[in-house]
């Protein structure tokens, strides 16, 4: 096993749920989604007890899923509540239910031990709802790739130099060190370019034509949510660690979601201090965006194929991988713990 389930997952957009049955694969379990009649989300089990026939491909009836085989009917508790043609249910005919919460008009689901599942733990950031910031959702990148290979590429800045030339890096940033922080619960990545040229991104965004102080800092949140905080500033300003607030600050968000082991979504967003409510500034970054993540589309699926291949030695590590080696330690100590 491979993955961590005690987790909350994304399970997509809230926009992308209505009352249709939706079917959705998280870490190799089907789901089937769908709105109930007051617009709460329900997951459950797509699979139905008796001939296994994905319930998605059943109808509603009422709040109710009704399986397109031969019309067993469960609530959203998962419940068998109607057998055509008999009255006794037996006790083994029943879905699991999953627990669902819709937070900043993303949908989660937990995936683990509902018992341990607690709204406390689902990914947040301050900058979500506050005026000073706009919030912009992107779109769902598709991979053919193991989700930790991407998680790896969002606790990495080192790559954006030569995956990203033309848009989110350049050669100014080839040899800065990478500096990393691993004590805390979320891993952390970053460096500072300083009197450099802009990169492309902020030569059309920003406006910024001389050169600029910029960031990079990769946050890493397990099992795998990233944020990457990137920014440029007016090299008079001078801006330090905790200034970034007063140059051009945005913020973009990965939520990765591990279909099988060769495929993961990535849904990804922004938030920004600049251009507040401007829909056309949202729709030239997303364009931006597009770019630049068909870039590590490109790069993660050439890997995934590569590590398909038989090995004749394992790769090697270098001084930027302190990031992603300790991703993978704790992703593999937290499903030990889990079987254990």
């Amino acid at each position: 096993m491979s993955y961590v389930r005690n987790a909350w997952y994304v399970a997509g957009w809230s926009a992308e749920f209505s009352q249709a049955l939706t079917p959705v694969v998280i870490i190799e379990q089907a789901l089937v989604m769908y709105r109930n009649s007051v617009g709460k989300v329900i997951a459950l089990e797509d699979r139905c007890p008796h001939r296994l026939l994905p319930l998605s491909r059943g109808k509603r009836v009422g709040d109710d899923v009704q399986c397109g085989y031969h019309g067993m009917t469960f609530n959203a508790a998962g419940q068998c509540v109607r057998i055509p043609g008999q009255d006794n249910i037996p006790s083994t005919a029943y879905v699991s239910a999953y627990p669902v919460h819709e937070k900043n008009n993303i949908v989660f689901v937990w995936m683990g031990d509902p018992g341990k599942a607690s709204i406390d733990d689902i990914f947040d950031l301050p900058q979500f709802g506050s005026p000073a910031w706009h919030a912009h959702q992107g779109d769902a990148l598709h991979l053919q790739s193991h989700y930790l290979n991407v998680a790896e590429n969002l606790v990495d800045p080192a790559h954006v130099s030569f995956v990203h030339p033309t848009t989110l890096g350049n050669a100014a940033s080839e040899d800065v060190p990478v500096q990393v922080d691993t004590d805390g619960e979320v891993l952390v990545a970053w460096r500072w370019i300083r009197n450099a040229p802009p990169v492309g991104f902020f030569q059309k965004f920003g406006g910024f034509s001389g050169n600029v102080d910029r960031w990079h800092y990769y946050y890493l949140h397990l099992p795998c949510t990233a944020v990457i905080d990137f920014g440029s500033a007016d090299v008079a300003a001078g801006l330090v660690e905790d200034q970034r607030d007063e140059g051009v600050r945005i913020f973009a968000l990965h939520f990765l979601t591990p279909v099988n082991e060769h495929y993961t979504i990535d849904r990804w967003m922004h938030l920004r201090n600049a251009a507040l409510g401007d829909e056309q500034a949202s729709t030239q970054m997303d364009a931006l965006f597009r770019t630049a993540f068909d870039e590590d589309k490109a790069i993660l699926q050439a890997i995934d194929e590569a590590e398909k291949r038989p090995q004749p030695r394992r790769p090697i590590r270098l001084a930027i991988d302190k990031g992603p080696a300790v991703y993978r330690r704790r992703i593999q100590s937290l499903i030990e713990s889990e079987i254990a």
